[in-house]
């Protein structure tokens, strides 16, 4: 009798309870990143690369384009934290500006970028026919062109238009590996069975690439993402440092960078500052890419740890 009783009280207490919910998609994604050392270092170092950037200017006394004609290249110290350069511009707060315009010209190339890739990408996939051959026709005549060279010609004759056209050059040219890639996994995609009911209930096609095909290859378009930012930062870089990227008053790490080589050994502070962020800056997002991968995809990580194990 009793343990009748206890049975139908456990059963009791059992109905009154909430059911345990199993953890969905974006949770189980979450809770592999968390656990992955490399991947949360750099996410903290990112968000801390992103407070500075955002939030030195508040804490600085000195502005990018402020000069001290009393501190010519003197080296840090309490007035100046990071010292100063050759015509007495504060190195932090010329650093912090540079850093700021770094990450703002990343993140946007960035996400443009990969807008456009799986746009064109799913669309050439999908429709294939005539669509398919005009869209890669497009992706293989700008994989012809020398992005850099086509670049340096054009950005200089853009200065009225500021940094934002330098954004649109770099995501033009940055998309169209991505697009191939993506038009080959929407060809997949369109002969699964979920995609095969959609059309016979006469979904519109540009729904189903949006309902059905985007989600499925969000997890790619993530990775992608988040690499191309230190891919877009890195072009930016490059161009700023032969002065075909971000232009005067205006400073980025490039600039910098550009303007501070000669004086690397000599006066250290006027290069290291800048240089050291930007390294700092793309380990993170790599870390941050590699760790959205094992979380995206668990077996990828499976398989790395087998190939060491055989080594």
């Amino acid at each position: 009798m009793t343990a009748v009783v206890e049975t139908a009280a456990a059963d009791a207490a059992g109905q009154g309870a909430e059911p345990i919910r199993p953890a969905g998609r974006a949770g189980v994604v979450l809770r592999r990143f968390v656990h992955n050392p490399g991947a949360l270092t750099g996410a903290v170092v990112l968000l801390l690369l992103f407070v500075l950037a955002f939030a030195g200017p508040l804490i600085s006394q000195w502005d990018y384009s402020h000069i001290d004609y009393t501190a010519l290249r003197e080296a840090p110290n309490a007035q100046h934290w990071w010292g100063t350069n050759r015509i007495g511009q504060d190195v932090f707060a010329q650093t912090i500006r540079g850093l700021q315009k770094s990450l703002l010209i990343g993140l946007l190339v960035a996400l443009f970028s990969t807008v456009l890739a799986s746009l064109t990408g799913a669309c050439a996939g999908y429709f294939g026919g005539w669509t398919d051959r005009i869209l890669m026709f497009f992706v293989d005549l700008l994989l012809v062109f020398p992005s850099f060279l086509i670049i340096a010609i054009i950005s200089p004759r853009l200065r009225d238009g500021g940094w934002f056209a330098f954004v649109g050059l770099l995501a033009v040219f940055g998309w169209m590996i991505t697009a191939r890639v993506v038009r080959s996994m929407t060809l997949s995609l369109k002969e699964r069975e979920f995609v095969r009911a959609a059309q016979y209930m006469g979904v519109g096609p540009f729904r189903i690439i949006w309902r059905h095909v985007m989600p499925n290859i969000a997890s790619f378009l993530i990775i992608d993402a988040t690499v191309a930012v230190g891919g877009a930062v890195m072009s930016e870089t490059a161009l700023s440092y032969f002065g075909f990227g971000v232009q005067s008053p205006d400073v980025s790490l490039g600039t910098l960078i550009a303007s501070s080589t000669g004086a690397a050994v000599t006066y250290p502070w006027m290069f290291f500052f800048a240089a050291g962020l930007l390294i700092i800056f793309v380990l993170a997002v790599n870390l941050v890419g590699d760790g959205l991968r094992d979380a995206l995809d668990p077996t990828s990580r499976k398989r790395r740890s087998r190939k060491g194990a055989k080594r």
